[in-house]
């Protein structure tokens, strides 16, 4: 199985290189020409219809000269982001934020998903709720989404990370300390969840299904490709939702490339399907329109900033305003 990791890395490691993509624009050397944009993808199931489009060459059917890099690991992806060694990145809108705060900017052009139920806090037999953790040990990736997760399903039962003993370790690596009786519980995402439930007794007790829009996940480009290459963009994002379309009618071909591509069997692929929320046009117009509601992307957004300044993760508040561009979304056919 593949490592991954799907982090909150900005938090934590990515602000300096943040930093630093904000005086480089966040641009790389292949899309300088307007010929070539380099997209980074990592694991998780809202991300994986990327490898079908590239093995079905959608994108040259677009007319779009796409170069998919395949991360193992999620924080190599935001990192090469930040500092412009890709032009856009498949990530979450809470590593966005981050990086924002860090002085990078960064336009989310599309939302590939919601997590709806795919993240989870798993606990041993005899745990029952979120309020039994109380002095008990959560393995979770420090600053990763799953530990997001776990602060709010925390703060949900009058609890704070004080009341647990947090063990920080990457995500595989968590889900396999849990799974041999090392913690009491552990916050993962698909597909660490399977092998973290194979342990007897245990049982999911929150999951990212009773956040609604707390872990949306995007593509996210460098704020000058989007402006200098809207032709490229447009043809991406376009490319997208015909990706979509071919899955919907190749159902079992597309499941067998995006399982390989997670180093999983059909069977568990295939279990991932509820806890991933894949968003059509329609939803996509929706998430990007102001509102109040956590179906927004600016509320969303705004939450996370406060959020992040609450549990001090960061002294000053980010900047989201200018962090959302609807404008290839509104223009796909």
């Amino acid at each position: 199985m593949i490592s991954r990791s799907r982090r909150l890395t900005a938090l934590f490691c990515a602000l300096t290189l943040a930093g630093a993509a904000a005086l480089s624009g966040c641009s790389s050397d292949t899309a300088a020409d307007g010929a070539k944009i380099t997209l980074g993808f990592s694991a998780w199931p809202g991300w994986f219809p990327w490898q079908v489009a590239q093995e079905q060459g959608l994108f040259k059917k677009n007319g779009v000269n796409v170069d998919l890099k395949y991360f193992d690991s999620y924080t190599d992806s935001i990192n090469a982001l930040s500092t412009g060694a890709i032009d856009g990145n498949s990530q979450t809108l809470g590593d966005t934020v981050a990086s924002v705060s860090g002085g990078a900017k960064l336009s989310i052009v599309l939302v590939n998903d919601n997590s709806t139920g795919n993240d989870k806090v798993i606990a041993r037999e005899g745990i029952t709720g979120v309020a039994d953790l109380k002095g008990k040990k959560v393995a979770v990736e420090q600053g990763a989404v799953d530990h997001y997760l776990l602060l709010l399903a925390l703060q949900q039962a009058k609890l704070t990370e004080k009341d647990i003993t947090l063990v920080p370790m990457v995500t595989d690596q968590a889900a396999a300390a849990f799974l041999s009786g090392q913690v009491d519980a552990v916050a993962a995402f698909a597909p660490f969840t399977s092998k973290a439930l194979e342990r007897p007794g245990s049982k999911a007790i929150a999951t990212s299904a009773e956040f609604p829009g707390a872990i949306p996940d995007h593509l996210v480009l460098g704020e000058k490709i989007s402006k200098e290459h809207p032709k490229e963009v447009q043809a991406i994002v376009n490319t997208w939702f015909e990706t979509l379309a071919w899955i919907k009618d190749n159902k079992d071909p597309a499941t067998d490339i995006m399982a390989k591509r997670a180093g999983v069997n059909l069977a568990d692929y295939r279990s991932y399907d509820s806890g991933t929320s894949i968003f059509t046009k329609q939803q996509n117009i929706d998430a990007f329109t102001p509102g109040v509601t956590p179906q927004h992307l600016n509320f969303q957004a705004g939450k996370i900033a406060d959020f992040m300044v609450a549990v001090g993760l960061t002294a000053t508040r980010p900047q989201v305003d200018n962090l959302l561009d609807d404008t290839f979304i509104k223009a796909v056919p």
